[in-house]
């Protein structure tokens, strides 16, 4: 009954909560978790229940911080973004943009975790967390999940701004896609669109390039379409293949640019600094100067 009034809450419709796999209210605060928020200032120190901490009409604030800055950077005319994190393992991407979200640097607050595998790593941080997690999709012969509309409900409730897929290996429908245009991003573990499309992922991918003898690798993040790895490609980072790699030693160097990578990205969104082309590719605008792109 408690965790039916906690769905509730969230503005879950009743069939909707069978999708929350769990959520930890916080022993501080009696308040929705798309309530609460952090203090934004680089440099303060205001913990959750401390005297220095006030309930106001966005949620937690801080006393000492009439103007938020993030990082240094004025954002206080922007309203911070509300990200919806898709994984379908550790989710070692989805925690980067968490902690980032956390210290500051991103513009934003994860509000709901969606996931495939409701015992994955990623499900499991988000739970410790305090973070919602929805399954999606449904399962089949089974109750549990949700269906495409039913997803697109629950995250237009949340009011999710955008969409991060982190390491989730499904293909994303085409109502979610019609629903959060250029809003959806995914990160794929090479430079797109070599080694991408179905089947494309993890090791695989790895295996895929030591093999074909390419000098160089990196991830790609792109606005994602209704086909695995085709959409527009807003970020490359390039990473060497050195001749003695294995698939494991490049993962792992490709992986830490990842995490670097994806929130360098998402600060951009939350700072609304990507911009479009006449001929439809994404441009991100340098923080320090609006004219150049990065």
């Amino acid at each position: 009954m408690e965790a039916a009034r906690s769905n509730l809450a969230l503005g879950f419709s009743p069939g909707a909560t069978k999708a929350i796999i769990a959520h930890r209210r916080t022993p501080l605060l009696r308040l929705a978790p798309e309530k609460l928020r952090l203090c934004g200032a680089a440099a303060c120190s205001v913990k959750l229940g401390s005297r220095d901490a006030k309930v106001g009409r966005r949620g937690l604030e801080c006393r000492s911080s009439a103007l938020q800055t993030e990082g240094g950077r004025k954002v206080d005319h922007l309203p911070r973004k509300k990200l919806a994190v898709f994984v379908s393992g550790g989710g070692s991407n989805f925690r980067s943009i968490h902690e980032a979200a956390i210290r500051g640097s991103v513009h934003g607050d994860v509000v709901v975790l969606v996931t495939d595998k409701p015992g994955s790593g990623g499900a499991q941080y988000a739970r410790d967390n305090g973070i919602p997690v929805v399954l999606f999709p449904k399962i089949k012969s089974s109750s549990e999940g949700l269906l495409p509309t039913e997803l697109v409900n629950t995250l237009k409730k949340l009011e999710v701004d955008l969409l991060l897929l982190a390491g989730y290996l499904k293909l994303i429908p085409t109502e979610l896609i019609q629903a959060y245009p250029k809003s959806i991003l995914n990160i794929h573990p090479s430079l797109l669109p070599a080694f991408g499309g179905k089947g494309f992922y993890g090791l695989k991918v790895h295996r895929a390039v030591i093999a074909s003898g390419a000098r160089y690798s990196g991830p790609t993040i792109h606005f994602v379409d209704e086909h695995y790895d085709t959409g527009r490609i807003l970020a490359q980072r390039v990473v060497s293949v050195l001749a003695s790699d294995t698939a494991e030693q490049l993962a792992a160097r490709v992986l830490n640019e990842e995490h670097k990578l994806y929130v360098e990205v998402v600060e951009a969104l939350c700072e609304e600094r990507i911009t479009w082309r006449e001929d439809g590719v994404p441009l991100i605008r340098s923080r320090e100067n609006p004219n150049e792109y990065i």
